[in-house]
């Protein structure tokens, strides 16, 4: 940043003056970093020494974006359309978060809980671009959630929210976008002001086509399509920085700018019986514990049920990992685990859940038949080695002359020519 109002080269023993002499490592690789950006480059001059100079167009770009200067409009044109009847800041967050678990409600809406979300309509560009990312498998009509998907689910908003925009710049060009226009669009939308409209008619029109996508992730909010000004939402405005958009999936938007410490979110209780106990009103929570549970009992503020082999088996058959299980318990454990064990989940449970996984991982049971009882080798190697070429044996032992296969049929009819060969011949 020193050097951006610097016009001439700026010479690199001056910048090594700023530098520790134990991170000079450091500093030339962002140097040779920068270089390989082509952010900055070398001054020409052997006889001079050795300087770099920030280029153009980077560096007046820049200048113009930190002063607003120019018609780029780094930083939105806000509208005053909104001054009669202007949108309060808790209705765009009830729209962004209505939007935005309404996606992760879907990822998860293969169980059988009713998510009741609040009128939330997702359309067919979003539940794609899910597909696209593999974070949803479509069979038919029926929706599952996959091993990234529920990685997914687990990440804060924030991260979800780069997820899913990173999914949409990769698909920009089968949308005919131009994908300069969808990132530079997407880094304006972070540093625009909630609660301020702003004006659509700078837009180009891959800009303008992004508000209506956008708009489905709950990112951007229009009245309507047709309106001449925007608002970014929270999710929109906290894209460029630390602060968190949602505390959780299922915190909703009432502390959106809090601390989130285990206290807040911690909502599980398990016991070493493997029933377990959530603390919890939200029907997106009570989905995913629904995903490796068998939830028993509903009451106004909490589920109760129990972690079964099947259930465990049924989502890593889903590609969800027992890792990933255990993850989840662990970061919404409730306070009185935290406080009363050491281990926070009972070594019993987390033990369990990863043998559930290691038993499918090891057996594997396969229907078939087996022929055994050769009366000599050069009868079993002709049935075995025929059914190695048709692609139906499983395993062989030579030594004891056992071969097991999953189709009979055709070895029955290659035995019986056998035998006919025999007699003919004999």
């Amino acid at each position: 940043m020193a050097m951006l109002y610097i016009p001439r080269a700026f010479p690199i023993a001056d910048l090594e003056t700023w530098v520790r002499q134990e991170s000079r490592r450091d500093q030339e690789h962002a140097v040779d970093l920068l270089e390989r950006l082509q952010i900055l480059q070398r001054t020409a001059d052997p006889k001079k020494p050795r300087s770099f100079l920030l280029t153009n167009p980077f560096a007046a770009s820049l200048r113009q974006a930190l002063t607003g200067a120019g018609h780029h409009n780094s930083f939105g044109v806000p509208s005053n359309a909104e001054s009669q009847h202007p949108i309060p800041i808790n209705q765009l967050d009830e729209f962004a978060r209505s939007q935005w678990e309404s996606i992760l409600g879907y990822m998860v809406g293969s169980t059988a809980v009713v998510l009741g979300n609040q009128g939330a309509r997702l359309s067919n560009s979003v539940k794609t671009l899910l597909q696209y990312g593999g974070l949803v498998e479509v069979k038919g009509v029926s929706v599952g959630i996959t091993q990234e998907g529920f990685a997914f689910v687990l990440q804060e908003v924030n991260a979800q929210v780069w997820t899913v925009l990173i999914l949409y710049l990769d698909s920009a060009e089968q949308l005919s976008m131009d994908k300069v226009d969808v990132l530079s669009f997407l880094f304006m939308l972070g540093s625009l002001e909630l609660g301020q409209s702003y004006s659509k008619n700078n837009l180009t029109d891959t800009q303008s086509q992004m508000l209506l996508d956008l708009g489905d992730l709950g990112i951007i909010y229009q009245d309507n399509s047709k309106s001449d000004h925007y608002y970014p939402t929270r999710l929109a405005t906290t894209l460029t920085s630390d602060a968190g958009a949602l505390r959780s999936s299922s915190a909703g938007f009432g502390g959106a700018l809090r601390s989130s410490s285990s206290d807040d979110k911690g909502f599980v209780v398990i016991e070493t019986n493997y029933r377990l106990y959530a603390y919890t009103s939200s029907p997106l929570q009570i989905a995913i514990l629904s995903l490796f549970a068998r939830l028993i009992t509903r009451y106004p503020n909490m589920v109760s049920g129990k972690m079964t082999r099947d259930s465990v088996r049924r989502a890593i058959d889903m590609g969800i990992t027992g890792d990933q299980i255990i993850d989840f318990l662990y970061t919404h454990a409730h306070a009185q685990m935290r406080k009363n064990s050491a281990t926070v989940l009972p070594p019993t449970v987390v033990d369990q859940i990863r043998l559930w996984q290691i038993e499918g991982e090891r057996m594997k049971t396969t229907g078939g038949f087996l022929f055994k009882d050769f009366a000599s080798e050069k009868e079993y190697i002709g049935p075995c080695e025929y059914a190695r070429d048709i692609g139906v044996l499983v395993w062989k032992n030579d030594k004891s002359k056992m071969f097991f296969v999953t189709r009979v049929e055709q070895i029955a009819a290659y035995l019986k020519n056998q035998r006919e060969r025999r007699r003919e011949g004999g």
